[in-house]
Order: C-alpha cells, then sequence, then structure tokens
C-alpha cells in the first residue's frame, strides 16, 4: 500500500490536512495517529472532526479516553490512549461496541491498545522536524489507500 510524506508547516496546516482526509472518509474506517506528545495528532483529528461538521471544541480525550460525534451519517470516536495502564481495561469499557459499520474510529496512541483494537486502515505518524512537523500517511487497507488516492 501507499506511503505518503508531508511537510506541516503549522497547526494551520495540520488542521488543513484533516479538512483534506475528512472530505473522503466513509464509514467503518479506523484511523491510527502515532507520534510524539505534541507532534500534532488532536490537531490532525480536530481538524477531521470539525470537517466533518462539529461545531464546538475538540478536546483530547486523555482522561476520559473516547470522545464521541454524532452525526447523521455516521459516528465518529475518538480514543486517546496514552494513559492506559493494561489493554485489558478496552475490554472493561466496551471498545468493540465501538467499531461499526457506521463508525470513524480515530486512535491517539494505539499500540497502548494493542490485540484489543482493529486493524487500522490508514496510520498517521507525525513528527517533528526542526520548527514543523512531517506526516507519514501509510494506506494499510483499500479504504486508507482511497484516501490517500486524494490528498494533495
Amino acid at each position: 500500500m501507499t506511503l505518503l510524506l508531508k511537510t506541516l508547516e503549522n497547526e494551520q496546516a495540520t488542521v488543513a490536512l484533516g479538512q483534506q482526509i475528512a472530505q473522503w472518509i466513509v464509514p467503518p474506517l479506523t484511523i491510527y495517529l502515532t507520534g510524539d506528545l505534541g507532534a500534532g495528532k488532536t490537531t490532525l483529528s480536530r481538524g477531521i472532526i470539525q470537517s466533518l461538521g462539529h461545531q464546538g471544541t475538540v478536546k483530547s480525550p486523555t482522561y476520559t479516553l473516547v470522545e464521541p460525534y454524532e452525526f447523521s451519517d455516521m459516528d465518529v470516536f475518538h480514543f486517546d490512549l496514552y494513559r492506559l495502564a493494561d489493554p485489558e481495561e478496552l475490554e472493561f469499557m466496551g471498545i468493540r461496541d465501538y467499531f461499526t459499520d457506521r463508525s470513524v474510529c480515530l486512535v491517539e496512541w494505539p499500540d497502548n491498545g494493542h490485540g484489543l483494537l482493529p486493524k487500522a486502515d490508514i496510520h498517521l505518524h507525525l513528527r517533528y522536524k526542526e520548527s514543523q512537523r512531517q506526516i507519514e500517511l501509510q494506506a494499510l487497507s483499500p479504504a486508507g489507500q482511497a484516501i490517500i488516492n486524494n490528498i494533495k
């Protein structure tokens, strides 16, 4: 599958990429977001979620583990598993119930849920590159490939 590398000059560029990705989202879809603290995972998620139609703020679900967003044609679940002590905790919260045919799941820190999360359709890895950010977009399924094919 395809790998795309882009440089993000600032926060606005990160949000704009999220907006681009959102244009091509069709549920069901699972997106993994990885990278260091502060690399832009939540900023990118905000661009996606607000572009899908959410009018309010998009906060990191660091303490709640998941933040739901309901739309007429899909449900978006934004996970942040940074503080997850044991992947088994996901079983207690009913993790499998979030991944349905109408769900788009954005999962920050997916490695912390290893073994209990479905495979990603697309993996977005952000890293620092001097004063900017660099993002690696990797398609892991035909649905992920369709998104990457449409990113400029």
